[in-house]
């Protein structure tokens, strides 16, 4: 290599690296791509950690593809870590698992609310996987099943893969908005004692109560997707429905405290002044409150542990789920042991 052009070589480099510092938190900052990504261990059914890139210098927060069989695609899970986290340690740390809602993805928690921040105050992994639109179950599919099978990414590949490679522990909590907020109470019945804590804010917790079957289709049609094939028709599949609905699987909690929130869809204090009364987030809220009711009612009949905020006046959006967030945080963190940061 002749002296110029090795002088070339280091000016990209110093370009390069320059590029990296005005990109911020955006572009990785060691190992990315394929690169280190052979040595992690797979999940039971072979899914794999596909490849990963850090986001901040710091290293507390990271990226990581999953090669899922389960979902037959690669999909993203965003991962937030407590300050001391290290590869090679040892030590297993609280994880809070976190479900966006409908037409989002995994960024959305961090976009939406200042998660990072609570997050850094206490010694715990929260773990942000893709759920598209897949209503956090593996579908129907007019009684054939097969893929996609949401269900099976979140409480088998994702869970899996970070306890074998990112020390998350047994000590879980789960909690989501909308759709991830049924998710979150319906993963809680399925997988008994999976969950320490549950937190569900504006979620359809009670799926069959009247119109509600026509709001969950109505949701989930959209170009490319049926309806139909993610928990079957109505009443005709009826078993299927409750299988999955998150009151009816009440009965199978062991060992989670619940907390679920929502308002009435009237306009609340985090609402643009003019909102017009027909809009999708007040209709949205107002069906999905009489379904958490039902859900607490029942839970109480069942003496199983549960905080109720039904704060009346407020839209299906997010500025109400941030502070839903930070009203349940300190219970979530007592209940799986996670520790203040000093």
């Amino acid at each position: 290599m002749t002296r110029e052009s090795y002088r070339g070589v280091v000016r990209r480099r110093a370009a390069a690296v320059a590029a990296a510092g005005i990109a911020g938190v955006l572009l990785p900052l060691a190992v990315t791509g394929t690169a280190g990504a052979a040595s992690f261990r797979k999940a039971d059914d072979g899914a794999s950690i596909a490849s990963y890139k850090w986001l901040n210098k710091s290293r507390t927060a990271f990226d990581f593809t999953v090669n899922s069989p389960a979902l037959g695609a690669k999909r993203n899970v965003r991962v937030l870590l407590p300050k001391g986290w290290k590869f090679g340690s040892g030590k297993a740390w609280p994880v809070v698992y976190a479900y966006h809602g409908g037409n989002d993805n995994y960024l959305s928690w961090t976009r939406s609310t200042d998660i990072q921040s609570i997050a850094s105050k206490w010694g715990v992994i929260v773990v942000m996987p893709e759920g598209a639109n897949g209503s956090y179950t593996n579908w129907f599919n007019y009684g054939k099943g097969g893929k996609p099978r949401w269900e099976d990414f979140h409480m088998k590949e994702v869970r899996q893969l970070v306890e074998r490679n990112y020390h998350a522990g047994a000590s879980r909590a789960v909690m989501g908005i909308s759709s991830g907020a049924q998710g979150a109470c319906t993963y809680a019945g399925r997988f008994p004692g999976a969950f320490k804590y549950a937190a569900c804010f504006s979620g359809v917790l009670s799926m069959s109560l009247p119109g509600v079957p026509s709001l969950l289709m109505y949701t989930n049609t959209r170009p490319g997707t049926d309806p139909y094939a993610i928990w079957g028709y109505p009443r005709i599949d009826q078993a299927n429905w409750d299988a999955h609905d998150p009151v009816k699987l009440l009965s199978s909690v062991r060992g989670t405290r619940f907390y679920v929130s929502a308002g009435n869809g009237e306009p609340g204090p985090y609402d643009k002044p003019g909102t017009a009364p027909w809009d999708i987030g007040y209709l949205s809220e107002k069906a999905i409150n009489p379904t958490v009711q039902d859900f607490v009612n029942q839970a109480r009949r069942l003496h199983i542990p549960i905080t109720a905020h039904m704060y009346g006046p407020g839209r299906h959006s997010w500025p109400y789920w941030k502070r839903e967030m930070h009203f349940a945080w300190p219970q979530m963190m007592q209940a799986i042991g996670a520790k203040p940061v000093r």
